[in-house]
């Protein structure tokens, strides 16, 4: 014996939408596709941003040791004869210089106009993991003083 199927307590008005339109099955699945999407982009954001930083961070620091490293580079034979401590501007150059090729990045290496500091300028790249764009270009820069102040 089969058991009758409830019929309805009131019968559908003949102006409402179908069932199949007000079903809400799927919902849910739409709502998580579109959380997930979001995440993984905000994912993406933090990881390469924070890889952009990193490689700021890294050439404003060689950038910095490279004018730190020129800025050492004083005239010794004046200053063992006591004539004063200066800087040898030729040396600080390349002493900058080849702390930027054991580093291993490119940069140029300037005095300034007045001859008083040596700026250091570094190019590095970033190539991002998620985000489209090919290499992200960052610049950091250094200065140091090529006048001692004693």
């Amino acid at each position: 014996m089969t058991a009758a199927r409830p019929t309805p307590a009131s019968p559908r008005p003949a102006a409402a939408q179908p069932r199949w339109w007000r079903r809400d099955d799927g919902a849910l699945s739409l709502f998580v596709l579109v959380t997930i999407v979001g995440l993984f982009a905000i994912a993406a954001l933090v990881v390469d941003g924070g890889g952009k930083l990193r490689a700021l961070n890294n050439a404003e620091g060689v950038a910095n040791e490279a004018a730190r490293a020129g800025g050492q580079a004083i005239d010794a034979g004046k200053a063992i004869s006591g004539e004063g401590i200066t800087v040898d501007r030729n040396a600080a150059v390349a002493a900058a210089r080849s702390y930027l090729s054991h580093a291993g990045v490119s940069g140029s290496v300037r005095v300034s106009d007045d001859g008083a500091s040596l700026e250091v300028t570094v190019n590095e790249h970033y190539s991002p993991l998620f985000l489209p764009g090919g290499n992200w270009s960052v610049t950091g820069t250094g200065q140091a003083d090529l006048v001692y102040r004693g």
